[in-house]
């Protein structure tokens, strides 16, 4: 495939419970090619598929997941305020949201967070189940921790999330990051784009919302992009 391609954002999060399997079911129906998802770590090192450490935000319960064993966390739902306690949604183990991922077996953007950063038996066993999956690359804001992913399993493919720190004319300096991801609004833009294809790098951009006219004739340095809007980014990539 030649254009790049469409992570949906924690799944169809426009529309559904973000990082959940509603979520990723209609990222699909939606037209993504992929899907983009969050890994944090419970008390009791489970890998789950979440965005937030602190759980305040999704589930209304003021408290890191790093604090809380799977049990307790397994009886919490996620949504709006008003929803939560009518949608059923349940946060998912990594295992749960892998047995789902074998039916569809789509290409995979797996970030992982910073509860993983003090949790290494649970970094190692994300790491190395995603090692067996094709099609699948790591992300993370965490240099450290994909400098780990790649001691652990060296194929994988790594993508750091940029940020102010991120010297764009010296990423020969880090030998474990394949990729850069970065967001559109500040690095779409000509020093950064020409600096990959300096350095012979590629890159995905995130918060696209299906409106920028770059979707139409994309800069040669990128292979994907990561969206809340997956129908509309589709939908701008075949309008020539």
């Amino acid at each position: 495939m030649s254009r790049p391609l469409v992570f949906a954002h924690r799944g169809a999060s426009a529309r559904g419970i973000e990082n959940t399997l509603d979520a990723f079911e209609l990222a699909l129906e939606s037209g993504a090619d992929g899907i983009e998802l969050d890994i944090q770590a419970t008390k009791d090192h489970i890998p789950v598929v979440i965005h937030d450490h602190n759980l305040r935000r999704l589930t209304g319960k003021n408290e890191l997941i790093s604090n809380l064993y799977y049990q307790q966390v397994k009886l919490l739902h996620v949504g709006k305020f008003f929803f939560r306690r009518f949608s059923g949604a349940k946060i998912s183990t990594f295992d749960e949201f892998l047995g789902w991922h074998k039916v569809h077996s789509v290409p995979l953007n797996v970030e992982l967070k910073e509860s993983l950063l003090q949790d290494e038996s649970a970094l190692r066993e994300t790491v190395a189940k995603c090692s067996e999956i094709p099609n699948l690359h790591i992300s993370s804001f965490h240099p450290e921790l994909l400098e780990k992913a790649k001691e652990i399993a060296p194929r994988i493919e790594t993508a750091l999330i940029a940020t102010k720190k991120l010297n764009w004319a010296e990423l020969d300096k880090l030998p474990y990051v394949d990729v850069i991801h970065a967001n559109k609004s500040r690095y779409y833009k000509k020093r950064y784009l020409d600096a990959l294809t300096a350095q012979g790098r590629k890159c995905r951009f995130y918060n696209i919302t299906g409106d920028e006219q770059f979707l139409k004739e994309p800069h040669d340095a990128v292979i994907g992009w990561i969206t809340d809007y997956p129908e509309k980014v589709r939908k701008m990539q075949e309008t020539k």
